[in-house]
């Protein structure tokens, strides 16, 4: 079965019998994409997958994690990374932190880095949502400045939260979930294709 094919498979059935509702579009998201939704409703369940030869180039970010810690693209450079964007009050963002956890539990010693993206809460309450569900990555914090929203939404749009992205080992979009997983079978067999993509 090719690649593409089991994601639908899996994202096929994750959707039967599930209505999948992503937190509503935001005023940051908003401004940077001045409506340009490309046919992207916030509250879809979608993934998109981009082949090699047609990702944009590399996504370059950076910014602080919850802990005061600096954290940037060249920190990943070289491995598969997840890069998801949420806040605290965003109920879906809630409902899928497990599955985001146990994906990177299985992934972590293999090339592949998550992260967070938290873009309405401060330091503090990000720190919180952490402890509070077990959340074991870091999430750098978006709200001040908007730079790693706006870097990533020069390659893709991002309107609904949450959003997910796959980035492959150059840091290119490799592909794209809107709205809460259904638990982490799609996310998983889209970190682990792309970890075996040939550079």
């Amino acid at each position: 079965m090719t690649r593409r094919l089991r994601i639908a498979a899996v994202a096929a059935a994750l959707v039967v019998g599930t209505v999948l509702a992503g937190c509503s579009s935001d005023p940051v998201a908003d401004q940077y994409l001045s409506g340009e939704n490309k046919g992207y409703i916030a509250g879809d369940f979608r993934v998109e997958e981009v082949p090699i030869d047609q990702r944009g180039e590399p996504v370059e970010w950076s910014g602080e994690t919850e802990h005061g810690d600096e954290l940037s693209s060249a920190d990943t450079a070289g491995d598969v990374t997840v890069v998801n964007f949420w806040y605290a009050e965003c109920g879906p963002c809630i409902a899928e932190a497990p599955d985001l956890e146990q994906v990177w539990q299985e992934y972590q010693d293999d090339d592949v880095q998550f992260i967070g993206v938290n873009t309405y809460n401060q330091a503090a309450t990000a720190a919180s949502f952490a402890r509070d569900n077990d959340v074991s990555y870091p999430s750098i914090i978006d709200v001040n400045t908007g730079a790693v929203k706006l870097a990533f939404a020069a390659e893709t749009p991002i309107q609904a939260t949450p959003t997910t992205l796959v980035l492959d080992r150059e840091g290119r979009i490799a592909a794209r979930i809107i709205g809460q997983l259904a638990g982490p079978s799609v996310l998983s067999t889209l970190v682990g294709d792309t970890l075996e993509e040939q550079s």
